[in-house]
């Protein structure tokens, strides 16, 4: 890419955040279109309606078709291999759990309900025996009962990584930290249940033992890799294309990459399911090539919201505030947006040269790109979010990347490229999703600021459908020098396991479905994540959690951009909308409805 056109794409994009915050203020105060109460004539709730409060609640209508546009697929929508948080949310659709998150906005959306189970788990043996019993008439789409042979099936799929690589391997690690269990495509026993940590003495209890006490293991029960899978219905590496449903919705259609539509599951029954009230007949999902292009569509009213929940488009957004900003939120996610310095990269494995890019970067320019403090939010100064315990925000800020070198430091960073030993600066490769103008924007801030360096960086724009087998496998990010990968992460769970274990932790290094992409081998972070797990007491910890967070920064291991906020729209054909701190702020999808059935 020419640094003419780069120039002018950057000016473009904060030109868009200027126009954005401007709009911003004039929404808080009232105007653009609304009507006096903060609604609007054709219907929509106001903005910020929806931000952790349920908008239209007793509007919903059984009926009609639910739209949502995507400019990116999920990674997968087989429950073991699916990490995308919007897959996550979109999956209750078609999967159980024994326990779930909470269907309430806020903070309460991330407290955990029972699903399958009659309640959350019963704990003894020193918090390492966790038993439950099933609901009953819980069934398959099919008509056939659900049993605990069948979660302990779907969980053993996790063990299947050389097959199905990509999802969270929590469970596998608390289970079987020894890596005995080899999974259920390699079980020798003849019901392919040979997994010892699982015990189902009947079809409707199950009980897990794990060998040592893990504090957060029924959240790692709530994650759809613990959704049951049939046996008879394991397609292996193709289930993606049609998981078999134990929600009230099931597959009709799939084209990857194109569209993807959901029909009723007749066979579920509303009263053995308490999160679910499944308003709509049908579920639709259609997948655009251009995000910009996907924000006129639901700006148009073609749609009813994006399916990835990572805001609209500055050119989208910019619309929107003008003429339908009652359409619009503005909640705080759960999302760190960042660059990361693989090691396996040269000259990355040397701190000081993660340090001078550190240094180097103009961090006001990287939040303008990605929308400003209101669209994009605030600096990002450390690697925890404000939602998880041990979070401390911007009062951590090692670098001074809010305060005194938030506009870069030439000088800090021409020191520490000398302490690299790259005195006159180096060349790298910036990865980043081709499908993600607000990515691609902030690419190229961080390649003009590094220019002032003397770092010339190229960018690299992947097919973002395909992150897991690009970025997600280190062998491909040494082959293609990615020296600086742009990406963005939220928790899986509420704690600092929940975010920072697949990060950070030597142990979570994978071939393929690889999320530790500056590849931390520190036998430090890894000692206080084994701290944390086998601590019970609150304070202690959060006090851990601060200190690996501690660690991972002194480390120069990421650039964090921003403490991220979205502009997200919702359609005034929807009802019983609201975000959920369970989905980082998202909208939580499993209880959305139409104001009518046409």
């Amino acid at each position: 890419m020419t640094t003419q056109r780069t120039s002018g794409r950057r000016k473009q994009a904060m030109a868009a955040a200027a126009v954005v915050a401007a709009l911003l203020t004039t929404a808080a105060c009232g105007g653009g279109g609304d009507n006096g109460d903060g609604g609007s004539k054709n219907g929509a709730a106001g903005f910020d309606a929806a931000n952790n409060k349920i908008a239209q609640a007793d509007q919903a209508k059984k009926g009609g078709t639910l739209k949502f546009a995507g400019a990116q697929d999920a990674d997968s929508w087989d429950t073991t291999r699916g990490y995308y948080g919007f897959m996550w949310n979109f999956s209750r659709y078609y999967a159980r759990q024994l326990v779930t998150n909470k269907a309430e906005p806020g903070a309460a959306g991330a407290e955990l309900a029972p699903d399958l189970a009659t309640g959350l788990a019963k704990v003894s043996d020193d918090g390492k025996t966790y038993t439950y019993t099933l609901r009953d008439n819980v069934t398959w789409e099919d008509g056939k009962p659900i049993t605990s042979k069948d979660i302990k099936y779907g969980i053993q799929r996790v063990w299947a990584q050389d097959v199905l690589a990509g999802g969270p391997v929590y469970l596998k690690d608390v289970l079987d930290p020894k890596g005995e269990y080899q999974g259920p495509y390699k079980d020798k026993s003849p019901d392919k249940l040979g997994l010892k940590a699982i015990e189902t003495p009947d079809d409707k209890t199950i009980i897990f033992k794990l060998p040592k006490a893990n504090s957060d293991f029924e959240e790692m029960l709530a994650l759809v890799s613990a959704s049951p899978v049939r046996q008879d219905k394991d397609t292996k590496s193709k289930y993606g294309l049609r998981p078999f449903s134990s929600g009230p919705y099931k597959f009709e259609s799939y084209e990857p990459g194109k569209s993807l539509k959901l029909v009723r599951n007749e066979n579920w029954k509303q009263a053995s399911d308490p999160v679910r009230k499944a308003y709509p007949d049908a579920i639709t999902i259609n997948f655009f090539s251009n995000a910009n292009d996907m924000d006129q569509r639901l700006i148009n009213g073609d749609y009813d919201l994006d399916i990835n929940q990572t805001g609209m488009s500055p050119q989208g957004r910019t619309t929107a505030l003008k003429q339908h900003k009652a359409n619009l939120d503005n909640p705080v996610s759960g999302y760190i947006r960042y660059a990361v310095f693989p090691q396996s990269v040269k000259p990355f494995d040397n701190e000081h040269c993660r340090k001078a890019v550190i240094y180097g970067a103009d961090h006001v320019s990287l939040q303008t790109a990605r929308g400003g403090p209101i669209a994009g939010g605030d600096i990002g100064t450390n690697m925890l979010p404000p939602s998880v315990p041990g979070a401390e925000g911007q009062k951590y800020d090692p670098y001074e990347l809010a305060g005194a070198n938030k506009k870069g430091n030439v000088a800090k960073a021409k020191e520490e490229l000398k302490a690299c030993g790259k005195p006159t600066g180096f060349k790298t490769t910036i990865a980043v999703r081709n499908n993600k103008p607000v990515e691609v924007a902030t690419a190229e801030s961080l390649q003009a600021s590094l220019k002032k360096v003397g770092i010339q960086a190229e960018i690299d724009q992947y097919d973002g459908s395909q992150t897991s087998g690009i970025i997600g496998s280190p062998s491909n990010v040494e082959k293609k020098g990615y020296g600086i990968i742009i990406m963005g992460w939220g928790p899986d769970f509420p704690t600092v396991q929940g975010f920072g274990l697949p990060l950070w932790d030597s142990s979570y290094i994978l071939e393929s479905g690889n999320n530790n992409y500056a590849l931390i081998k520190d036998k430090a972070i890894d000692g206080l994540f084994d701290d944390y797990v086998n601590t019970l007491e609150d304070g202690e910890k959060t006090k851990i959690s601060a200190e690996i967070n501690h660690k991972v920064m002194e480390g120069g291991y990421y650039l964090p951009f921003v403490f991220e906020k979205f502009i997200n729209w919702r359609s005034s054909r929807l009802a019983n909308v609201y975000t959920s701190d369970g989905y980082s702020g998202m909208y939580d999808f499993v209880n959305l409805g139409l104001k009518s059935s046409k």
